[in-house]
């Protein structure tokens, strides 16, 4: 498989003092909305990837834990960077739909970990990609599948 740009740039960058804040922070940036949330990157591979979001004011609803559509975007930021690191280079995609289900309300620091398959070649076809929501005593709090058209860039 051809080398990824993004995966490339996570494996030199986490390995130094700082460096997984410093990818979360420069992601962060280039995706302002998702970027709002100030999610971490913990890990990071073709195919995989563990975020996690603090429980903060910014990311709360009236009833005192995250809000569904920050769950929502934490399962879409997980699941696609997890996607992207496992595509080719000449690969894009894009999210044609999501469904979520919430299972508890969130509170406390979350972690969005997703295993899907990785993509070899950009020939057109559709996945689907599995997202799951932790808190802090492993349970489920959320469980998403992003619908996602894949295909050669153009």
């Amino acid at each position: 498989m051809p080398r990824n740009s993004l995966h490339d740039k996570w494996e030199r960058m986490s390995k130094l003092p700082f460096g997984k804040f410093l990818f979360s922070f420069i992601v962060n940036r280039y995706i302002p909305y998702t970027g709002s949330m100030s999610s971490k990157v913990v890990e990071l591979r073709p195919g995989y990837s563990r975020v996690t979001l603090r429980d903060r004011r910014k990311v709360r609803n009236h009833l005192n834990s995250v809000h569904a559509i920050a769950l929502a975007n934490l399962i879409e930021f997980t699941g696609n960077l997890a996607l992207v690191c496992g595509l080719p280079n000449d690969a894009r995609f894009i999210v044609k739909g999501i469904s979520i289900e919430y299972l508890k309300k969130a509170r406390g620091r979350l972690t969005g970990e997703c295993t899907t398959e990785v993509i070899p070649s950009n020939e057109k076809r559709e996945i689907s990609v599995k997202v799951e929501i932790k808190d802090l005593d492993g349970d489920l709090v959320a469980a998403g599948l992003l619908n996602t058209l894949i295909g050669p860039k153009k």
